[in-house]
């Protein structure tokens, strides 16, 4: 089996605002420079992950970034009729496990100051240890973070897009995909949108003005977007339980998000809900290289997506003659082209 499994996909967003900055405008990026639109991997990820798509596909091995595992084991607990001091405190101490805990006199003194990933099976030991220490028993949480933290499981999201534990480090699990941020192809000018509400009740003596009155920005272009995927790493994530299939349908999953879910900025304002045009998916042992130099200088003409595949497509083949062909296996698909592959032929490339 390849070790590396390489998606850049080419996208054609509608004016929009999928991706915010701090001053609400679209993320930019200035590269060869020109302005370019952004799309952030950490939005993608995190609509990918929180998708229908991941939730059917990984039903049972996918978990939580929380900082309420806490206010979970206390509800546990209350459920039990355990003191309420006594089940604070033991939420408290096993909290303090994941991450650092809120002051006592915190408004929600069971949550961690920071988000953490919990698997399944971990929430399941932390309810356990919360019932055990209820029960009277003495337990020494750090002899037993093995049980309370695990270095490899079931859990798909986690081992895709690995986790950080600042108190446990060597609980951290490395991240077996690396998503980059998406950019136009081409130069693109960010347009101001000048918009306003009518109040319904507003009566004819009233004055003529509206409501409210706002201003947003927004922006369209052709993305390319980059994934590489260590499948390796993948299987070690997953406790090398290759004969369940999550590896598989984790990948299967990861490349249909990509190629088909959106990030959720703004989307009742612009419907941007955008999919692939043009796909490639590379299989390979060699070290892995982005395409994204492919639009280092900007696409111009009126057929960005055209232009974009084609500027694609010849930087590749540079690559190749220089660099060697660095791939075993491809497949490809591009809208308009009935020859070309489908999303179930996607899938089912990534998935073996």
């Amino acid at each position: 089996m390849s070790r590396f499994l390489q998606i850049h996909l080419l996208t054609f967003y509608p004016p929009s605002n999928v991706n915010r900055d701090d001053t609400g405008n679209p993320k930019t990026a200035t590269v060869g420079g020109v302005t370019r639109l952004r799309i952030s991997s950490q939005a993608l990820k995190r609509a990918w992950r929180t998708s229908d798509i991941f939730s059917s596909a990984l039903t049972g091995h996918m978990g939580q970034r929380t900082q309420r595992l806490g206010e979970e084991v206390l509800a546990h607990l209350r459920a039990q009729e355990v003191d309420e001091k006594k089940a604070v405190a033991i939420a408290r101490e096993i909290a303090g496990v994941y991450g650092k805990v809120k002051g006592d006199k915190d408004a929600h003194p069971t949550r961690t100051e920071q988000l953490v990933f919990i698997s399944p099976s971990e929430r399941e030991m932390a309810l356990s240890v919360a019932d055990r220490m209820a029960a009277g028993e003495k337990v020494d949480l750090r002899k037993e973070q093995d049980i309370l933290l695990h270095r490899a499981d079931s859990t798909a999201d986690i081992a895709l897009f690995g986790r950080m534990l600042a108190g446990a480090p060597s609980f951290n699990r490395e991240a077996a995909v690396q998503v980059a941020h998406a950019i136009t192809t081409h130069r693109v000018t960010v347009e101001d949108d000048y918009y306003t509400a009518i109040d319904d009740l507003k009566g004819d003596d009233d004055d003529a003005g509206a409501g409210f009155l706002g201003e947003a920005g927004f922006g369209s272009g052709v993305f390319y977007l980059y994934l590489c995927v260590n499948r390796d790493l993948l299987g070690k994530n997953l406790g090398d339980d290759r004969d369940t299939g999550v590896a598989q349908a984790a990948l299967g999953a990861l490349v249909e998000a990509a190629m088909t879910v959106s990030p959720s900025g703004k989307q009742n304002s612009f419907a941007a809900l955008a999919r692939a045009g043009y796909v490639l998916v590379e299989k390979g042992n060699a070290q892995p290289r982005t395409l994204a130099g492919a639009f280092a200088r900007p696409v111009g003409g009126h057929d960005l997506m055209g232009g974009s595949i084609a500027a694609l497509k010849a930087f590749r083949s540079e690559l190749a003659r220089v660099y060697g062909a660095g791939v075993d296996e491809t497949c490809e698909l591009a809208l308009g082209d009935a020859g070309s592959a489908t999303l179930a032929d996607i899938v089912a490339f990534c998935r073996t």
